[in-house]
């Protein structure tokens, strides 16, 4: 059994070495902080950044249970219930590391963490491994069995080739996607160029998205904007994923928190169309008719249906 998994607009990354900036993460509106024991942390501070995690995971629970957990009403009143979930990202479970995966996951892997994203997905079975190891501390901790979410990072060639048969892998996987940025993994993987407006992924993006679909991963996720100043490229990056069908990105700075969660979150007039089309269309069937003209367009029980999936997920119905 796997634990009900919500829809994250935006996912901020906070170097594993600075817990201390989680606050600003909360106060930014964030619904999930991934804590990043691997790229951002050098090699000799990795076994501190990994205690460091695993002492914020715990104060998480703590904070949780005081109901000390500020921008929750924001974050649900957008369509994102309860308080911003804490992800960490391990280093990669492989002899390349010295396993320090592994031991990361065994650290933090414990009630207040959200979920795991793993790095270097290559394939299948480097899910299967850790989903393996999750079910391990799940029990030790007394958890439900999927409890941890797990969010794999397609960062090689492979890894995005077989994007389906990884989505597959397990149930565990919620917000599987392409995060793509310049100069990073996926860059060098792949041999795109880097352009601000982001259309030699575009593709890449979709195939991903499209693979996450099929598989039946319910909130698939998109990212990175590395223009740190630049929010109008942002803006449009994310109009960009969320137009494909992406739920939510990644980001790497608070305020980019913002200007994501809107993109990714309807807004009134969205919402109310909705109620008016659904209200249309059972009008319409009401009287015997399956379709009916509503603002200038032909609709039926299938957009009425969408409508419908729109207002339960974002607080509407």
């Amino acid at each position: 059994m796997t634990t009900h998994r919500v829809p994250l607009r935006s996912l901020l990354f906070v170097p594993g070495s600075r817990t201390d900036w989680l606050p600003k993460a909360e106060a930014a509106g964030a619904d999930a902080a991934i804590l990043d024991l691997e790229d951002a942390v050098p090699e000799d501070g990795k076994a501190a950044a990994r205690e460091a995690v695993a002492g914020a995971v715990d104060r998480s629970v703590a904070g949780a249970a005081d109901g000390a957990v500020s921008g929750a009403e924001d974050r649900g009143a957008a369509g994102t219930s309860g308080p911003m979930r804490l992800l960490v990202r391990i280093n990669a479970l492989d002899r390349a590391t010295g396993w320090q995966g592994a031991d990361d996951l065994r650290a933090v892997a414990r009630p207040g963490l959200y979920g795991i994203v793993l790095p270097k997905v290559s394939g299948p079975e480097d899910v299967t491994t850790a989903d393996r190891l999750l079910a391990w501390c799940e029990r030790e901790h007394g958890l439900p069995e999927g409890h941890f979410a797990l969010l794999p990072l397609l960062e090689t060639a492979r890894g995005l080739r077989e994007a389906y048969a990884i989505g597959q892998a397990a149930t565990r996987i919620a917000h599987l996607g392409a995060v793509t940025a310049p100069g990073g993994d996926v860059e060098r993987a792949i041999g795109y160029r880097w352009s601000q407006e982001g259309e030699e992924t575009r593709e890449l993006r979709a195939r991903a998205l499209l693979d996450a679909r099929a598989a039946d991963r319910p909130h698939p996720v998109a990212g990175l904007w590395a223009d740190v100043a630049d929010l109008a490229g942002l803006r449009r990056f994310a109009e960009q994923n969320r137009a494909l069908g992406y739920e939510g990105m990644a980001v790497i700075h608070p305020s980019h928190v913002p200007v994501v969660n809107e993109v990714f979150a309807p807004d009134a007039e969205e919402l109310a169309r909705c109620g008016r089309l659904i209200a249309a269309v059972e009008r319409a069937q009401a009287e015997g008719a399956g379709a009916v003209l509503f603002e200038g367009r032909m609709v039926d029980e299938a957009m009425a249906a969408t409508a419908r999936h729109t207002l339960s997920r974002h607080g509407g119905g």
